[in-house]
């Protein structure tokens, strides 16, 4: 017996085939963007699977987010390596110069 249920996979590739007309009508810069998002919400298609959510479109908007989340995670502490690093510059900088002889 075959499946009632079409698989998540299936659901989110109809998906993004009913939006095919919005990401053609997108700027060209902001169709990779788009395309982006529907490969985050593949990288989570087993865990949306396995919730059978009538609207699958949840589980994809749920997947960016936490795709995205991910992102600014890395972003954050990026940003926290290289504000500790040019503290540590500027504190170098300023510090007196030494008067050993």
């Amino acid at each position: 017996m075959g499946r009632t249920n079409p698989t998540y996979r299936d659901a989110l590739r109809a998906i993004e085939e009913r939006w095919a007309e919005f990401r053609q009508a997108l700027r060209r810069r902001d169709q990779p963007r788009f395309d982006r998002l529907f490969e985050y919400a593949r990288e989570h298609a087993d865990a949306s699977g396995l919730l059978n959510h009538q609207n699958p479109l949840l589980s994809a908007l749920l997947s960016i987010d936490l795709e995205q989340e991910g992102r600014l995670d890395d972003h954050e502490e990026r940003l926290e390596e290289l504000e500790a690093a040019v503290a540590a510059r500027d504190d170098q900088e300023s510090a007196p110069p030494d008067s050993n002889p």
